[in-house]
């Protein structure tokens, strides 16, 4: 296995070193061999060179099973800057057209939501993730006068549309919830009448080709309601780019908050790269202390695992996760976990 690792900025560096270093744990007790690529891309290379990736950048990555990103984003840096030059482009460049983010409220972890357990908060995001509102399409006309027009165009094709919910679909039947397979549709088509109502089309017609999947929708606004009343109702969602990007926030806050929540940018296709990262930021105010949760990177270490070949050693690293937050840690806020975040890798490591 061939990985690229952009550590990134502020503390990605360091949740990403803790990741390693369960990888090199689980790997000699699963018995596969892997090699890593340490890439500077991020905001210093940035402010030393002016290039975010350079020149033949994405046909590097293509020479990898996958891509492992800690974190971007520096407070002498344009905010957007780097996130656009080097997560947005990189999305779109390798095709990486799911995003996947796994919403689970691990043991010991607590949830702003009253009474509710690991039992309740198990349920899945897909995301588009290369169309919608994020392809830039779009302009001003007299900038920077009181008659300003700005317009931003979403795009939406039935391509893109049908391998997402297909790709949902699949991934609903291959999860096989004991409480039911159970796909469900978030968008706004009594409002949105010709992008959305696409992807409504789309998504009747591919659930017809799986009988076995309860297939439903929900308009976004009374999603963003039922996650946080009853997030038990979920299994898996497929949703819009813009749409998945908004509730994948609330999905976080639900689990926990961004110390544990892990994402996956992915290209299923024959020898497409996906890349994993935790979904915090680089949180600059901790870097170099040692404080910073790496929860949240370790487990997509265990996604990377799961979708490049390594099944078993991924599922280890997530039961080892579930073991250290239980058991070992106090809280998942930076500063407050009782250790620090090496010991916290070292904890994993131990439960594996």
């Amino acid at each position: 296995m061939k990985i690229a690792v952009i550590g990134g900025d502020g503390t990605g560096p360091e949740v990403t070193r803790e990741a390693l270093k369960v990888l090199e744990a689980v790997s000699k007790l699963e018995k596969f061999s892997f090699s890593l690529n340490h890439l500077d891309w991020g905001s210093e290379r940035y402010m030393r060179t002016g290039e975010i990736i350079p020149e033949g950048g994405f046909d590097l990555l293509r020479q990898h099973d996958a891509i492992f990103l800690g974190a971007v984003g520096h407070p002498d840096v344009k905010p957007g800057l780097i996130e656009k030059g080097l997560l947005l482009v990189t999305r779109f460049k390798l095709d990486q057209y799911i995003n996947l983010r796994p919403v689970k409220l691990y043991p010991g972890v607590e949830t702003p939501l009253a009474g509710k357990t690991p039992q309740d908060i198990d349920f899945v995001v897909v995301r588009e993730n290369t169309e919608d509102l994020y392809c830039g399409m779009g302009g001003f006309l007299k900038k920077d006068t009181p008659d300003e027009v700005a317009m931003q165009t979403a795009v939406y094709t039935r391509k893109g549309c049908e391998r997402c919910i297909r790709w949902a679909f699949e991934f609903t039947r291959k999860r096989n919830n004991p409480k039911g397979k159970h796909l469900t549709l978030v968008a706004k088509t009594n409002v949105l009448t010709y992008g959305h109502d696409l992807w409504m089309r789309t998504f009747e017609e591919v659930a017809k080709e799986y009988p076995d999947v309860k297939a439903d929708y929900n308009n976004v606004d009374a999603c963003c309601m039922w996650m946080v009343k009853s997030p038990e109702f979920y299994d898996v969602i497929v949703t819009t780019n813009m749409f998945g990007d908004i509730i994948t926030d609330i999905g976080a806050m639900i689990q926990g908050g961004l110390g544990v929540a892990a994402g996956g940018n992915i290209n299923p296709d024959r020898g497409g790269v996906s890349m994993f990262e935790p979904m915090g930021g680089s949180a600059p105010k901790y870097t170099g202390q040692n404080v910073i949760n790496p929860i949240a990177a370790i487990g997509a270490m265990a996604m990377l695992l799961e979708h490049t070949g390594q099944p078993n050693a991924g599922a280890r690293v997530l039961k080892a996760v579930q073991s250290v937050t239980g058991t070992k840690m106090k809280s998942q806020s930076a500063g407050k976990m009782g250790h620090s975040t090496s010991e916290v890798g070292d904890l994993v490591c131990a439960a594996l």
